[in-house]
């Protein structure tokens, strides 16, 4: 592979193999007893969001931009219980063709000048869809304003890597191909979702496979603990909704 093909790599999903190292499909694994429950099915309760964008119907947590009822930039529902180190996550999301969002983790709330509003996080983001890439992207580490070093596109969907405190990123196998991948990820349906975070090594599972395996071996920039959070992106009018949410600390 040239080192061309290598750079654009960080842009794409990430799904051709390196040559070496290529993983075999796994699933995902059993949920482990005794799961927090983050979401009472009622109210947001334990939650704290721009009262204009987020509400709870029909059971589901509903997130929802409007031409008239507009994102003051990316702006976030974030968790109250505290910072989370080690953990597993496990919850279901449902978005539409037009959405751009993501799951915070590990993440710091962010006030003061720096934030354009009162519910700005900064860190790890599960990607739940990015229109602007490529269809049905969904799964992939983003840092979020900056907090894990400004990284950008940390690990692709499809990719296990590591990234070292002097070369970067280095991809070392692939998950699953484009191909399965397009069909994994559903629109305007429920999508279930596993984060496992352990030390530095990071896991995405998006509808019992994985899809991503993440070692942040760079001791600058890995976060290590900090708060959970959901995003409604600033732009284009969208909707995103979850439910299920459970955590389990390790």
């Amino acid at each position: 592979m040239s080192r061309f093909a290598a750079l654009a790599g960080v842009w794409l999903l990430g799904f051709a193999a390196v040559g070496r190292g290529d993983v075999s499909p796994q699933e995902a694994p059993p949920a482990p007893e005794g799961m927090e429950v983050l979401f009472n099915g009622t109210d947001l309760t334990g939650w704290d969001g721009d009262p204009r964008l987020w509400s709870v119907r029909d059971g589901v947590i509903h997130g929802e931009t409007t031409p008239d009822n507009v994102a003051q930039g990316n702006t976030f529902l974030i968790w109250q219980g505290g910072d989370v180190g080690d953990f597993e996550l496990r919850l279901s999301f449902r978005c539409n063709a037009t959405n751009n969002s993501g799951i915070q983790y590990r993440s710091k709330r962010i006030s003061g000048e720096q934030a354009k509003n009162k519910w700005v996080v900064r860190g790890y983001q599960h990607e739940i869809r990015n229109e602007h890439t490529l269809p049905n992207v969904s799964g992939f580490i983003y840092d979020e304003g900056g907090g894990a070093g400004g990284r950008g596109r940390i690990c692709q969907a499809g990719e296990q890597a590591v990234w070292e405190p002097e070369t970067g990123k280095k991809v070392t196998g692939t998950l699953i191909d484009q191909a399965e991948f397009t069909k994994l990820m559903k629109i305007d349906d429920w999508n279930d979702v596993v984060i496992r975070a352990e030390g530095n090594r990071i896991r995405h599972y998006l509808n019992g496979r994985l899809t991503l395996d993440f070692t942040d071996a760079d001791p600058a920039k890995a976060l290590r603990e900090g708060v959970l959070a959901l995003q409604i992106h600033g732009g284009r009018p969208m909707w995103v909704e979850y439910r299920d949410i459970r955590l389990k600390r390790q």
